[in-house]
């Protein structure tokens, strides 16, 4: 994998891949490839399992913001037996324009046979 490039990203180059045309200048805040809401929810789920380490059930929601997104994510907290007393918790990822986590924190924890 090339330095600088996290899985998922393809071919997509990231601002600090890009060379600078002039050495002394610096590269311009804006010169970053804007991801679209779609990868942004594949990059919130991917860096929240990485870091927790927990079994993802899905996305819940995909927000943007000035910054960047919000990413509503589901994971598994606690296997239980059945399997419909698992514990659940909803994750709110958060991102900037590129695409890089900003930060996350849980929202809520819940049994899965629980309704709102």
């Amino acid at each position: 994998m090339a330095p600088g490039r996290t899985r998922g990203d393809g071919d997509r180059e990231r601002w600090r891949d890009r060379d600078v045309r002039d050495n002394d200048s610096y590269a311009e805040e804006e010169e970053y490839e804007e991801v679209s809401a779609a990868e942004a929810a594949r990059e919130g789920l991917r860096q929240i399992v990485e870091l927790t380490g927990k079994d993802p059930l899905g996305i819940t929601s995909i927000q943007p913001t000035d910054d960047g997104w919000l990413v509503g994510v589901e994971l598994v907290e606690d296997h239980r037996i059945p399997a419909s007393t698992d514990l659940l918790g909803l994750y709110e990822v958060e991102l900037d324009l590129a695409g890089s986590l900003l930060g996350y924190q849980r929202k809520r924890r819940y049994q899965r046979g629980k309704g709102d």
